[in-house]
């Protein structure tokens, strides 16, 4: 069966972006059509400043809202990814392989690193190294596919590329994956500022419709949406970015095609009343389930459990076999009591 490996950051408040670009997807298509992980990788919310208590705070939140949209632990995997040692082991070795030059060649390096020194703060090494932690996520697990937006697409390659350079010079031991690109809202963007994707980080808050917003608060962002000059509703991304945007998103929110939607719409007014609603009808599922989940918290403890066991089960012999590959000594077992004697 094929594997699929998907992942999500704890950095943020999880939003409308989130959710119909991926999340809903995970849930209605990828976990039951392949054997499929889905990983909070807390790790890579330290590369940057942090709260420690909000990190750990946004990781439950983050699990919640993914069991919320519909995964369900009895078909997938889900699980939190500071609590599969292989990982970190992994990581190390593909840091072994990986190179300097590609590390920095890496896009959101360079953005973020250049946001930190704007800041006056210091740049991390983790910064630079996480793309490298991010290809162990994925190899560990023998992944085939990887469903990323394509502001992630970079970073697979490079898991490719460190795959193949691995088993080259190691002899055989990871799969290759391959990237997959969602079709619809696979970017969303920011409502005050459509030529920018709707991200969890961003401290835009107001062009920004968060999963457990409530019903007023998201018709009045909506509401509020940039649109563009003219009063005809078309559906052009390069040249009114702000409408195609309102239409991605009813076309996403309803299973409709944005071109189409744009013909039955003679008023941004109305554009955006609909699509505030059809954002509500949307969300209020995901909310009173977790607010369900919030209420069991026993429950959501248990789900990681059982998935870091699971997870950690399936990456163990990969990293163990590359341990041995590259020339590592196994661990010395202790001696039984019969040997002993």
């Amino acid at each position: 069966m094929t594997r699929v490996f998907s992942k999500i950051q704890p950095t943020g408040h999880l939003t409308l972006g989130n959710y119909l670009g991926a999340m809903r997807r995970w849930a209605e298509v990828d976990q039951h059509r392949a054997d499929s992980l889905f990983c909070v990788v807390d790790l890579h919310a330290l590369t940057v400043d942090h709260d420690p208590a909000r990190v750990r705070r946004l990781s439950r939140q983050t699990t919640t809202l993914l069991l919320a949209a519909g995964l369900d632990p009895d078909v997938c995997t889900v699980f939190l990814q500071s609590h599969v040692d292989e990982h970190t082991r992994l990581s190390y070795l593909l840091e072994c392989v990986a190179t300097d030059g590609e590390m920095r060649r890496m896009i959101q390096y360079k953005e973020k690193a250049a946001k930190e020194r704007d800041r006056g703060g210091s740049v991390r090494l983790s910064l630079l190294t996480y793309p490298v932690l991010m290809a162990a996520d994925i190899l560990a697990y023998g992944t085939d596919e990887v469903p990323v937006g394509e502001d992630q697409a970079q970073h697979v390659e490079l898991a490719r590329d460190v795959a193949v350079r691995f088993n080259q010079r190691y002899g055989h031991t990871f799969v290759v994956p391959r990237t997959t690109l969602p079709q619809v809202a696979a970017r969303v963007m920011n409502l005050q500022h459509p030529t920018r994707k709707m991200g969890k980080s961003d401290d835009s808050g107001a062009g920004i419709v968060y999963l457990l917003d409530e019903p007023d608060v998201v018709r009045k962002k909506v509401l509020r949406a940039v649109t563009d000059s003219g009063r005809e509703v078309v559906y052009d991304r390069a040249e009114r970015p702000g409408v195609a945007n309102l239409l991605d998103i009813l076309a996403a929110c309803t299973g409709g095609n944005p071109e189409s939607l744009a013909d039955v719409y003679d008023s941004y007014g109305s554009l955006k009343k609909d699509t505030a609603e059809a954002v509500v009808e949307v969300l209020r599922p995901v909310q009173a389930r977790h607010r369900e989940l919030c209420a069991d918290p026993v429950y959501v403890e248990g789900v990681l459990r059982d998935g870091a066991e699971k997870a950690r089960s399936l990456a163990r012999p990969t990293v163990d076999t590359a341990y041995r590959a590259i020339g590592l000594l196994p661990p010395v077992a202790e001696p039984s009591l019969s040997a002993a004697r």
